[in-house]
């Protein structure tokens, strides 16, 4: 007997939080969709996935969210058979750039953030939406951050990002309630990953120490906390998650021991 699909479609999938989510899922005979800007990443990761879970199915998707035309035509290339088994939707895809106050901001980084972390995610949203609406279930799983709740200094436009992927994930809440469609917004705390590296462009030596001094969280920590929220009963939903190290009190108090 052929097996039941089931489909997980993750962005930003190519490393940190979206990649550690796939292995873990994929470990549970979940297949899966993979989304990222990079190609040959994306290759390399589909032939580990392929030699590691033979019995599932892994499709990668290779656009950049920041492009609405990419999004559509990447989601049209999806077979019926596919679509129609698509059960969780993570909007793992974004990013921080350079740390400033705000007359001093790069206008191209302003852009480049609002473009990935709240077009990007209405773009890929509305996409999936009428396919688990069809399925009359789902589950939409939305990255946030502490950033979300609160602004700390020289953060500005990406703390305003992360406020609006909170507002929206209350929005998807009740606007999908009627469809069976659940909404978590999960906002990790500081978490070593690729993302101070991007932030500050490559920068090593400040990206490594923005984590100096205290255990950060790592990207199988919130991975973890995925797989366990959209494993919950039919009838539980975890709407809302905020998730530190412990040695981070709020988004700018730390316990540093140096």
């Amino acid at each position: 007997m052929e097996k039941e699909r089931k489909y997980i479609l993750i962005s930003g999938a190519t490393s940190g939080f979206g990649l550690e989510t796939a292995k873990i899922f994929a470990a549970q005979n979940w297949d899966l969709i993979l989304t990222g800007r990079r190609f040959e990443r994306l290759k390399e990761i589909k032939n580990v996935f392929n030699l590691n879970f033979p019995e599932i199915d892994v499709i990668t998707l290779n656009f950049d969210i920041q492009k609405n035309n990419e999004v559509i035509e990447s989601v049209k290339s999806l077979p019926e058979n596919v679509t129609k088994n698509i059960k969780i939707l993570i909007n793992n895809a974004g990013l921080a750039l350079g740390r400033n106050v705000i007359e001093d901001g790069n206008e191209n980084d302003w852009d480049q953030m609002i473009d990935t972390n709240i077009k990007g995610l209405l773009y890929l949203s509305k996409q999936i939406i009428p396919f688990l609406k069809e399925n009359k279930e789902g589950h939409i799983v939305n990255l946030g951050s502490i950033a979300g709740r609160e602004v700390y200094a020289e953060g500005n436009v990406y703390c305003a990002t992360k406020h609006a992927v909170e507002a929206l994930s209350k929005a998807m809440r009740i606007d999908l309630v009627k469809y069976n469609i659940k909404v978590t917004n999960i906002a990790p705390g500081a978490a070593k990953t690729e993302f101070a590296q991007v932030r500050f462009k490559g920068n090593e030596e400040i990206a490594n120490s923005v984590y100096a001094g205290f255990e950060p969280l790592i990207a199988k920590d919130i991975a973890e906390t995925i797989y366990f929220v959209c494993t919950r009963p039919k009838h539980v939903t975890i709407n809302d998650l905020l998730i530190m190290p412990t040695a981070q009190a709020s988004a700018s108090v730390f316990h540093k021991i140096i």
